[in-house]
């Protein structure tokens, strides 16, 4: 019989028992571990449990989900394929919308009590406020679940470290939120300045127009200072959970929900926003780890919110045969100044990307001029494509290969992201007006202003620690 052997196998686990004679329970995720030791059986195929039409209970994953009300909406319905068992959310009205179109989902205030009750999972998503990324993320991880986990990944480039050498620990499968690292666009701009598109480059140029939104308003608040009146929190809203390891303070509207981002008690404001996006590509394209050394200008600043605009620029040293580059970001509406090469009547976007070779330059994807983009030869596709951003990381919590932005790679992505914040602090500005930060990468940390290094970390609240901080 074609599966005979398999069979065998299946049956010699269920008779696996501490007490003689007597069948054991198999759980659904004993199966997954124990087959994985026989040759890349992580999952049943659904032909030998679940028949030709219906997969195997083994084929899905079953997945909770920690921060469903904003960002996390999408999140839990782009791994909907598989099982959502359960949801947790400090506001179940904020987040009713999601608790309604899985109403099958056990529902948490604590994902704490979630992940003690819930036995099953396999697997976590996390998309909370930054300032809880990283302790919810290590405990999934530590209770040996994989985790999703939204961008930035962490809130501190110590907590980024931690959470990179949990994830090797554990052996889990780990994904970061940056999703346009699956994109087409991601793999031709590695595969176009591979090909010496634009020769050597040595700079490049990011903007975003956030947190300010022109005409239109705000993404969120940043330049403010905290507010002074104290309103009751409301019934629906778990407020200590919501703070976790963030210092006490009264609850205000002002934060929750959304609008924390620009706090840096809570957020990594419009850089930890976009910077894991947008610089991703360039870290790829460009095989960029540490930076020697990251210097910010910025509007005035306060220790409450992350300024209006800032521009925080990296220099990176050589890498094999490429050049030393300079990284410039820009934020608040702040942009570099217009190439040359860009035609009259093209606008330079409120959001985008230069690249700056000694043959030429790309814009937003594209070789300017137009014209030599048309005159452009390029080189045949070299990369492996995506099955989706969301779809690689369903894949490695399967016994797949790593996902495109696991742990490994955003984890140092998010450090460096981090270190622009760091340079944007009120109080470091005045030494930073004489000198830049020198990053020092086999220890980790800055050589040149010990104070810098104090903001690698932070403090955190009693009852909200961080083992291994």
């Amino acid at each position: 019989m074609r599966f005979k052997w398999f069979y065998r196998l299946i049956w010699g686990f269920c008779m696996t028992s501490d007490t003689q004679n007597q069948p054991a329970t198999l759980s659904r995720r004993t199966l997954l571990k124990q087959s994985a030791a026989f040759g890349a059986l992580t999952i049943v195929p659904r032909y030998v449990l679940g028949g030709t039409d219906q997969p195997a209970p083994s084929d899905k994953l079953n997945i909770a989900c920690v921060g469903v009300g904003g960002k996390g909406h999408s999140d839990v319905v782009s791994v909907s394929s598989q099982n959502i068992v359960a949801m947790c959310d400090i506001d179940h009205r904020h987040s009713g919308h999601t608790f309604r179109r899985f109403p099958k989902a056990n529902r948490y205030y604590d994902y704490r009590v979630m992940l003690e009750k819930e036995k099953n999972i396999d697997a976590v998503v996390v998309a909370t406020p930054d300032h809880t990324h990283a302790i919810i993320t290590l405990a999934a991880m530590r209770a040996g679940k994989h985790v999703y986990c939204e961008k930035p990944l962490t809130h501190t480039v110590k907590e980024a470290q931690l959470v990179v050498k949990v994830a090797k620990e554990m052996g889990v499968a780990t994904q970061m939120g940056n999703q346009g690292q699956a994109t087409e666009h991601t793999r031709l701009i590695q595969e176009w300045i591979a090909d010496g598109a634009i020769g050597n480059v040595r700079e490049v140029h990011v903007w975003t127009d956030r947190p300010m939104q022109g005409v239109l308003g705000e993404y969120w608040p940043q330049g403010i200072n905290r507010p002074t009146d104290t309103p009751a929190v409301p019934d629906h809203v778990k407020w200590d959970l919501w703070l976790g390891p963030a210092p006490q303070r009264p609850y205000h509207p002002a934060y929750h929900p959304f609008r924390w981002r620009g706090w840096w008690d809570f957020g990594c404001g419009a850089l930890g926003d976009i910077g894991c996006h947008a610089m991703d590509s360039v870290f790829r394209a460009l095989k960029l780890g540490y930076p020697l050394s990251v210097q910010a200008a910025s509007t005035r600043v306060n220790k409450e919110t992350y300024p209006t605009g800032s521009m925080v620029t990296y220099e990176f040293g050589q890498r094999g045969d490429m050049s030393p580059v300079t990284l410039t970001w820009y934020d608040g509406g702040l942009n570099p100044p217009r190439p040359q090469e860009l035609e009259t009547g093209r606008r330079l976007g409120d959001n985008g990307t230069l690249y700056i070779g000694d043959k030429g330059k790309i814009l937003d994807g594209r070789i300017i001029p137009e014209k030599k983009m048309k005159e452009y030869k390029r080189p045949a596709k070299s990369l492996p494509r995506s099955p989706g951003h969301y779809q690689e990381w369903i894949e490695a919590c399967k016994g797949g290969k790593p996902a495109g932005s696991d742990f490994s790679f955003a984890g140092p992505l998010t450090e460096v992201v981090l270190m622009g914040n760091i340079a944007l602090r009120m109080e470091l500005r005045e030494k930073l007006t004489k000198q830049k930060l020198l990053w020092d990468a086999e220890k980790k940390q800055f050589s040149n202003l010990p104070e810098a290094n104090a903001f690698l970390t932070k403090e955190y609240r009693k009852g909200f620690e961080i083992e291994g901080i």
